[in-house]
């Protein structure tokens, strides 16, 4: 069975763009139309510097984007979400959100453009319908459960799904659906039997429904959807016990017939944030407890994984580097057109292509980067563009060829801090990078 690239302009779900949500689309395969040939341009950079922690830029109509975020108050006057309608070229606003509720909890949500017009957000315990021109509020909604939440997909049917963050010992993941107009709960929220700290994927399946994959602490789960019903579907891969090396897993990458995960990311500073309540907020500033540089709280190795969407027990784990203590904030990608994973470790540093081809897991290629960012993937250029967070504190893009790993280019953002936020294809050869207290964007002419 082989998934095919994502075409988002087809899901009904989305308002037809080519980038209407986080990774371009459900199955997270980060992959955008068209090439980038960066070793043939010029690149030139955008940088917009202010107080915010930028998560993601999204795409509605052709050249109409949006910025979604939060603000980093991990302490001090109490935190908000906010989304911006911002002119492509320079970065500016062109409209405002009003300040955002969030239950005061300090943790990146998430936007996306809606088959109704709309555009969503999701940041702690609330989601927001907005106006696509002014982003007025259109419709207000506090979620059942009272933790931030990450991540928020729409359905083929058009209704939205959302989910908790819990880390191992905080009790069942709340997912829960809701109506796209009216933000109403759509069916009972339903609990997963343990935690879970990454994003959901979605698929949908030959009759026009969804699949949805949810990465617990233990296992991965797929749910199913029987009319208003969230069901457990009978798919939960282990990938890890409770007593395991190895940290948790972040977000899935649905492709080629397999579910693709990193694990060991539940690292230090996640950890902080998500022991606190509110979620992220301290009596006094954390300083250097949230950094995702610290030491990791185990010393089992970066893990990339690899699980078969038809048979949960065909799962095979592959150690890229071997360097003990290894950590991420964000989830690897797989490549079908190049048969190629790309795997990291953002604590001890190193980016790998592990090779497909044939059925296998192979190592096929390491650079020296230190990436940590959700990439974006131009497969028929054979590109990768990710993060390299440099010894002297820059945060770059780096451009990889994905077959060979050759570094195709290296381009300076601007910003001298680095997290595991979204990288967005713009359409225009060119990327969009988010960060805390930077967005910039980077164009090859």
């Amino acid at each position: 069975m082989t998934t095919q690239l994502d075409r988002t302009q087809h899901h009904p779900g989305y308002w037809p763009s080519a980038w209407p949500v986080e990774c371009g689309g459900n199955r997270r395969q980060k992959s955008s139309v068209g090439r980038l040939d960066a070793g043939s341009g010029t690149a030139t950079t955008t940088t917009r510097h202010d107080d915010k922690w930028h998560v993601m830029v999204i795409e509605r109509d052709p050249g109409q984007c949006y910025l979604g975020g939060t603000m980093p108050a991990f302490s001090g006057p109490p935190p908000h979400g906010w989304v911006e309608r911002i002119d492509p070229a320079t970065l500016e606003p062109l409209a405002i959100s009003p300040d955002l509720p969030c239950g005061e909890h300090v943790w990146c949500g998430a936007i996306l453009a809606h088959a109704n017009g709309s555009i969503m957000s999701v940041n702690g315990n609330f989601l927001h319908r907005l106006d696509p021109d002014d982003m007025s509020i259109v419709v207000e909604r506090q979620l059942p459960a009272d933790r931030s939440h990450n991540g928020l997909l729409a359905l083929a049917d058009g209704t939205l799904i959302t989910k908790d963050l819990r880390l191992e010992g905080q009790g069942g993941t709340t997912i829960t659906r809701l109506d796209p107009d009216t933000l109403e709960l759509v069916g009972r929220p339903l609990v997963l039997p343990e935690g879970s700290m990454g994003r959901i994927a979605a698929d949908t399946t030959p009759g026009g429904g969804d699949l949805v994959y949810v990465p617990g602490t233990e296992h991965l789960w797929r749910l199913s959807i029987d009319g208003d019903r969230l069901e457990i579907d009978q798919w939960w891969p282990r990938y890890r016990t409770a007593h395991d090396r190895f940290g948790l897993s972040w977000d899935a990458c649905l492709s080629d017939g397999y579910c693709w995960a990193m694990d060991c990311g539940d690292i230090f500073s996640v950890r902080r944030i998500h022991e606190t309540k509110p979620n992220g907020r301290f009596d006094t500033p954390p300083g250097h407890d949230l950094s995702w540089r610290l030491p990791t709280p185990w010393d089992g190795a970066q893990r990339l994984l690899r699980v078969s969407l038809d048979d949960p027990t065909d799962l095979v784990a592959i150690e890229p580097f071997g360097t003990p203590g290894g950590g991420i904030i964000a989830p690897p990608v797989h490549v079908p057109t190049a048969e190629m994973a790309i795997a990291w470790d953002s604590v001890n540093g190193g980016l790998a292509g592990v090779s497909t081809a044939n059925g296998g897991l192979d190592v096929a290629w390491h650079l020296d980067v230190r990436a940590s960012m959700q990439p974006v993937v131009f497969p028929e250029s054979g590109e990768l563009v990710i993060n390299d967070f440099t010894a002297d504190g820059s945060d770059d893009l780096v451009v990889v060829d994905v077959a060979t790993g050759t570094l195709i280019d290296r381009v300076a953002t601007g910003s001298r801090v680095a997290n595991g936020m979204f990288l967005t294809a713009g359409g225009n050869r060119d990327v969009f990078y988010c960060s805390t207290l930077t967005v910039a964007r980077i164009q090859w002419l």
